[in-house]
């Protein structure tokens, strides 16, 4: 097993996941401290690094697309103090952090983990129920349901229309902007229908400005992004439509390169069986051979 403590928190690698625990210390941000624990298994990993600096250095874990709901919401928006996926640590733990990254790098190797997008989340979303306040309003989540109550910053047009309710059925997308310079954040809820309207006036969305929001509304939105399709869903075909493939109906209408690419996603798959078992060595190996002649 390998492992890195440090103040900013501890990472643990066990060969299948790396455990992600949140320092205890004041200074260590409280949407990491919110997030708490996370397991993240090898094959949600794409890359890791450690980048070394003058007082220390850090180690920076990265995910593959769609494996996190979470960061299909934050993603390339946090601050390095708020990112779950970046660790501080002091010159006296840099040799640690080297050997962490190497002993992950292997697995990744070893496992023949893809480097390409997930087809489905490999991380859980937050539990709900969820609540959290900011700014304008206050937001509640129960997994099937939205409720927003507004807050005496909201503007009177929010006021008016009450307290919101929406239907997990009627949202298509969810959007967390955080403050950027003197533009205020907000975590507006994509609803089918709606009519496209600033933040400051959208029933369907929250802001906030001078007041910060405490951690908790990105991980509200996140568990309602956990339980909306996942992003690789955009690009199947409609109903109805023929799908290229490398078999079946649908392969008189496929040209080279979808079946290129369909045999690789199949290898996928099957890499992903033998993982998890499902497949012998030996029948992973006949089935692999197959594909390849495929190509």
């Amino acid at each position: 097993m390998a492992e890195v403590i440090a103040r900013d928190g501890t990472w643990t690698f066990d060969g299948e996941l790396i455990r992600i625990v949140p320092g205890g210390d004041r200074k260590v941000h409280n949407l990491r401290q919110a997030l708490g624990e996370l397991a993240v298994p090898l094959r949600a990993i794409s890359g890791i690094t450690y980048e070394p600096g003058r007082k220390g250095g850090r180690l920076r874990l990265r995910l593959r697309d769609g494996a996190d709901p979470f960061l299909q919401v934050t993603g390339g928006k946090l601050a390095d103090e708020a990112d779950p996926y970046r660790l501080a640590v002091d010159k006296d733990t840099a040799g640690a952090a080297e050997y962490f990254v190497d002993e992950v790098r292997n697995a990744l190797t070893i496992e023949q983990v893809p480097p390409g997008a997930c087809e489905h989340y490999l991380l859980n979303g937050p539990s709900v129920p969820l609540t959290a306040t900011a700014g304008d309003g206050t937001v509640s989540f129960d997994g099937m349901r939205i409720r927003i109550e507004w807050t005496e910053w909201a503007e009177q047009v929010k006021k008016s229309s009450g307290a919101r309710e929406i239907s997990m059925e009627d949202v298509h997308g969810v959007e967390w902007v955080p403050i950027i310079g003197f533009t205020n954040g907000f975590l507006r809820f994509r609803v089918t229908g709606a009519s496209a309207l600033l933040p400051k006036h959208d029933p369907n969305c929250i802001t906030w400005g001078m007041r910060r929001e405490g951690g908790t509304i990105s991980l509200l939105a996140a568990a309602v992004v956990a339980r909306l399709p996942h992003p690789s869903a955009d690009h199947e075909a409609a109903p109805g439509r023929t799908r290229p493939s490398g078999t079946g109906s649908g392969a008189d209408t496929a040209g080279p390169g979808d079946d290129h690419d369909t045999v690789l996603r199949r290898l996928r798959e099957l890499g992903e069986l033998h993982r998890d078992g499902v497949l012998t060595e030996e029948e992973f190996a006949a089935a692999k051979q197959a594909l390849l002649r495929e190509l």
